[in-house]
């Protein structure tokens, strides 16, 4: 599909996620018609690309983003020094590079350890490895039509504890990268969540079933921890099939913008150079049901 809006070109780039808009700069005076079409093209493709918008520094990143929604603060790590809302991924903070950031970003869904799940974001590449350091988005709602109708069924009635308990850590061997990653480990788990989410929730925009899993999932409620690991594995098996993917290279400029309550991400760890990443969230819902149950916090320490 290609639709026009001013000079607005959609341009599909997987079978069932992702596409690239063309022919636009990102601000936060962008016509109001150019707008309502980014935002028809997130409902249906997921994840939106834009290449080439390195005119956009830190405060018109956040100015644009709040077109999208309210800021969302991120509930246990600190906003990036001089901005109002970004949150900043740096390998070199993080311990980055070859071998951690896989270890330490999972599949996941941003912030499901709490009720209130965030609803877009705004991520833009500031400094890009020449080699490696892709990401790869996965279509939620495809995995959930995929599964079996008796897989289905089972999965509309499950609900899922989540957590930013953590301890991913421990499996790293390079103690700087250990080091790194356990500081910011200290910082993200500063404060503790447990929340119950439901495995498929509806999505309150298009009225499409999700699932809603991703690395911060502890247990299945009613299932022991093993049989959880099981039941996960399945479910979440359908999510990363490589059908349901997209997968993009960055470079320094592009900006990428994904609905949070629609998808799960992976940052390939594949690289050994410098990486910066800077993402500005906005808007929250809280998931419900096909019975229109709510998400509901079970802890906060």
């Amino acid at each position: 599909m290609t639709t026009q809006t001013e000079q607005l070109s959609v341009v599909p780039i997987a079978g069932r996620i992702g596409a690239e808009i063309r022919g636009i700069k990102l601000s936060a005076k962008i016509d109001p018609s150019v707008l309502i079409e980014i935002k028809n093209a997130l409902h249906e493709y997921k994840v939106l690309f834009f290449k080439d918008q390195n005119h956009l520094d830190d405060a018109e990143q956040e100015s644009f983003a709040k077109l999208l929604g309210e800021p969302y603060a991120h509930p246990t790590i600190p906003v990036k020094e001089q901005t109002n809302y970004i949150f900043e991924l740096d390998s070199q903070r993080l311990g980055g590079g070859k071998g951690s950031s896989a270890v330490t970003n999972p599949w996941h869904t941003d912030v499901t350890f709490v009720p209130e799940v965030p609803k877009y974001s705004v991520l833009r590449g500031v400094k890009i490895p020449s080699v490696g350091g892709d990401t790869v988005w996965a279509n939620t709602n495809s995995a959930y039509e995929e599964l079996p109708i008796e897989l289905k069924a089972l999965a509309d009635e499950l609900w899922s504890v989540h957590s930013n308990e953590n301890d991913y850590v421990q499996t790293l061997s390079d103690d700087e990268v250990k080091e790194k990653n356990l500081e910011f480990s200290k910082k993200f788990s500063n404060t503790t969540f447990k929340t119950k989410h439901p495995v498929v929730h509806v999505h309150s925009e298009t009225g499409k079933k999700h699932l809603l899993l991703g690395g911060f999932v502890k247990q299945l409620k009613g299932y022991s921890q093993s049989e959880s690991e099981k039941l996960y594995s399945i479910l979440q098996s359908y999510i990363t099939r490589l059908e349901n993917t997209v997968r993009w290279k960055w470079t320094e400029g592009d900006v990428v913008i994904w609905d949070n309550l629609a998808t799960q991400h992976y940052p390939v760890g594949d690289y050994d150079e410098h990486r910066i990443v800077r993402r500005v969230t906005v808007g929250k819902q809280v998931p419900i049901n096909q019975r229109n149950e709510a998400s509901e916090l079970l802890s906060k320490k």
